[in-house]
């Protein structure tokens, strides 16, 4: 037995490999255990709790942690063997790799979990949680790239050169792709900034409809008949954008006109028949109605009224029965509408002329 265990292959003996067989089974199982009984209890124990970070980090530590601790102690076993040179090489590469794989997904994983908690602590709407893809694809590749450079570093090759070179073409392709990087920036201002959000009503740059679609480069606006508006991000944030779903109440102004036939009395009368007339609507507030100006053709009042209500229809519906209103009760008080008239004063002189008869005599 003993013969057995000491014979040499490859430069170790066998009781070595069966060492280090045996080591990587109790290793696997410890890990096993702790994945299953320790995290296992750790959620529960997180599950009673009020915030979502503890979950994340849990979550990290078994799907990322473990794992990597798993693969590091079977490369930390298997070098205590007598191996090649070039053999030990390509596992030092190989275990490089694998590290900063793992460190690349575990900074990714965090930032992606970190974020998206905080988002949902701050109850933000499910179409902004969809918007984070975005912005967050954005800077997995810039993590991906700085953890690329790293790992060539490590391995022994001179980045010097090769960041030389980033820059350069950095630049150059930063010129040739300015209009993209703008829209993309502004995707980053609307995001953060939330000048809008899909589902808005919204009106730029002579355009308006309801958003759809908030891209990484294009916004999708659905105008009132139907159509799709593609439009670039960076031209809507340069334009100035009125969101109209954000309105707590609508301001409406409008003016009527009466002839100058009209009594002083039914003057007077006018800003409380139209208070009564705008009181009486559900989602309506008066605010003022006062003779502003006499016009060329006309006694001209202003009305100002509230709508409490963001709704378009509402507003529509409102302001119909208003002026409908209006025009009956106005119709009832013989209060008349003015139109436009022009009156033209015309000094007529009538000259008698004399017209000689002419006489025949026979």
């Amino acid at each position: 037995m003993d013969e057995i265990l000491n014979q040499v292959y490859w430069g170790n003996t066998v009781l070595d490999y069966a060492i280090a067989i045996c080591s990587i089974l109790i290793i696997w199982i410890i890990l096993k255990l702790i994945k299953g009984r320790l995290i296992g209890l750790l959620k529960k124990l997180t599950a009673r709790t009020s915030t979502n970070f503890d979950d994340l980090i849990i979550k990290a530590v078994e799907k990322f942690i473990l794992p990597y601790l798993y693969l590091a102690a079977n490369y930390n076993i298997i070098i205590q063997l007598n191996l090649s040179s070039k053999l030990s090489r390509i596992l030092e590469v190989a275990i490089t790799f694998v590290t900063f794989y793992y460190i690349i997904r575990l900074i990714n994983f965090i930032i992606h979990g970190v974020v998206l908690v905080y988002m949902q602590q701050k109850n933000e709407a499910p179409e902004r949680v969809k918007q984070l893809s975005g912005v967050l694809s954005v800077v997995k590749v810039i993590i991906w790239g700085i953890g690329i450079v790293m790992l060539i570093d490590n391995l022994g090759y001179n980045v010097t050169t090769i960041i030389a070179g980033l820059g350069v073409g950095g630049i150059a392709i930063a010129l040739a792709a300015q209009n993209i990087l703008s829209d993309l920036f502004s995707y980053l201002v609307i995001f953060f900034d939330k000048p809008f959000e899909v589902g808005d009503f919204i009106t730029t740059g002579g355009n308006s409809g309801t958003v759809e679609k908030i891209g990484i480069k294009t916004s999708h606006v659905r105008s009132p008949d139907g159509q799709q508006l593609v439009m670039p991000n960076a031209e809507m944030v340069k334009s100035v954008i009125h969101n109209y779903k954000r309105l707590e109440r609508r301001r409406v102004v409008f003016s009527i006109g009466l002839v100058y036939s009209t009594p002083a009395d039914q003057l007077r009368k006018i800003p409380s028949i139209l208070r009564e007339i705008i009181s009486a609507q559900k989602q309506a507030s008066f605010d003022r109605a006062h003779l502003k100006s006499f016009g060329d053709f006309s006694i001209n009042f202003e009305v100002v009224y509230y709508i409490d209500s963001s709704d378009f229809l509402v507003y529509m519906d409102t302001h119909h029965a208003v002026c409908l209103s209006i025009f009956e009760i106005f119709e009832k008080e013989k209060i008349e509408f003015a139109f436009p008239t022009q009156t033209i004063f015309v000094n007529k002189e009538e000259k008698a002329e004399e017209k000689p008869s002419n006489q025949i005599s026979l």
